[in-house]
């Protein structure tokens, strides 16, 4: 479903299939076996200052403890959403990508939670390769944005807010994105609410 940039279109459906199976590995079992409610809202962003903003939008529904999962291919514009995320939020420092350090810690300016940036794009395995991150320690106090986190990081909170960035491919310079968020547990109930 595709809605303009301005008027998120929203749906409740359940996670993804497998997604909290319990034979899948690096799933977290649902201790009473019902599949999590996530909300889902698709939104289309023409321009790198309008993924910027989007991600000044959602740092106004973020609250320490929360973990954000970043997918999509390379210059789909994850970073340019965490920048805009780090300036909603007021943290110091330029966001930039964390590539070749895979994490960075931006603390807040104005008493709220730190930003901490990860990317897991080298890392192949799941949460124990990031073990020495600390970011269980790490997120109670902090909003955690991962790129590249799917399959890596979902033990870390049964709520979290994944999204998820398709750009068209090959030889193109066309901006437009659809923006794909998928809010899992009951933290997120009220995303498309948030949102408006």
């Amino acid at each position: 479903m595709e809605a303009p940039h301005n008027s998120p279109a929203a749906e409740t459906v359940p996670e993804p299939a497998g997604a909290t199976d319990p034979d899948r590995v690096g799933a977290v079992p649902d201790p009473v076996g019902a599949v999590p409610e996530a909300v889902t809202v698709t939104l289309t962003v023409t321009s790198p200052e309008q993924m910027q903003d989007l991600g000044r939008s959602l740092a106004r529904v973020l609250a320490p403890g929360d973990l954000v999962m970043l997918t999509g291919e390379l210059g789909a514009g994850k970073t340019t959403l965490t920048r805009g995320l780090g300036e909603g939020l007021g943290v110091r420092g330029a966001v930039t990508s964390p590539t070749f350090v895979i994490a960075r810690v931006h603390p807040s300016l104005v008493q709220g939670p730190a930003l901490v940036h990860v990317d897991a794009y080298r890392l192949g395995g799941g949460l124990d390769e990031m073990e020495d991150l600390d970011l269980d320690v790490s997120l109670p106090e902090s909003v955690v944005v991962v790129e590249w986190g799917d399959g890596k990081v979902e033990e870390l909170s049964e709520d979290r807010l994944r999204v998820l960035i398709d750009r068209a491919t090959g030889d193109t310079d066309d901006e437009r994105r659809e923006v794909t968020l998928v809010g899992i547990g009951a933290r997120w109930a009220g995303l498309r609410e948030a949102l408006a």
